[in-house]
């Protein structure tokens, strides 16, 4: 089955709108001859800067796709401080990720939330980005594949067969995140491999379409390995997805 690479930049607590707009801008300077039907490539901004990102893409007909950090549940209500996945869907948005996992460590978030939280950004028409991976504990201690298997099951069980269709799942062991460690590429082929195994038990016949990504410190040095492996359909990139550069020599390792 061909799966079409997603190579996302979510890109944290960082840039404002003005500087959202500039890194768009470069990036599609820096990626001017890239094929967007051979690999996809989605940006995450922070909710303040959506719409200034939602602009110069539309004005400037730029071939990303707009994607979101995270969304309620809930459409509307007395939410202080949240946002709706309606509102992000008026946006154009495409991609929202969900349990990433500094959203399950620092704000609590359980596979229940996550899993209230994909149903709902399907709902809209948006394609969740669902965030798995053990932590170091889990892994020395050996539970990392049962962590990893329990978290996929309890964060999409709300959603229909239809909706597992179209998924995207990352796979980020936590103690690779921002700490300039990765899995080793057969790691991460064995994780992604078998959170496919676990997707296609949960709906059967659906493992061989869900895109797996990658996340964990990946960079240009380590992203043609990775993007190499077999069960691995992109990347969810953090820190070097705010240098348009090095960004942009990710997505055409995807290539």
């Amino acid at each position: 089955m061909s799966r079409t690479p997603l190579i996302s930049g979510n890109w944290k607590m960082h840039l404002n709108h003005l500087e959202a707009i500039q890194l768009c801008q470069k990036l599609s300077y820096e990626l001017a001859r890239h094929r967007y039907d051979q690999v996809e490539v989605s940006l995450h901004p922070p909710f303040v800067d959506l719409r200034s990102c939602q602009t110069v893409i539309d004005v400037d007909r730029l071939e990303f796709k707009l994607g979101a950090q995270n969304c309620h549940d809930q459409n509307q209500g007395a939410f202080t401080g949240e946002v709706s996945p309606t509102m992000l869907a008026k946006l154009d948005v495409t991609y929202v990720i969900v349990g990433h996992s500094e959203r399950r460590a620092l704000f609590g978030e359980t596979d229940e939330i996550v899993a209230a939280k994909a149903a709902a950004v399907a709902k809209q028409g948006m394609t969740p980005i669902v965030c798995v991976g053990e932590t170091l504990e889990d892994r020395e201690a050996g539970r990392a594949t049962n962590v990893v298997t329990t978290q996929l099951r309890g964060s999409l069980a709300k959603l229909t067969r239809a909706q597992f269709e179209t998924l995207v799942v990352a796979y980020e062991p936590v103690w690779a995140i921002g700490t300039g460690r990765n899995a080793s590429p057969v790691d991460a082929q064995d994780m992604c491999a078998r959170a496919r195994r676990v997707i296609d038990e949960i709906r059967p016949g659906t493992g061989s379409l869900v895109r797996v990504q990658y996340g964990g410190s990946v960079k240009p040095v380590n992203a043609p390995e990775l993007l190499g492996q077999t069960d691995i359909d992109g990347a969810l990139v953090g820190g070097a997805s705010l240098d348009a550069t090095q960004f942009a020599r990710i997505v055409n390792a995807a290539r």
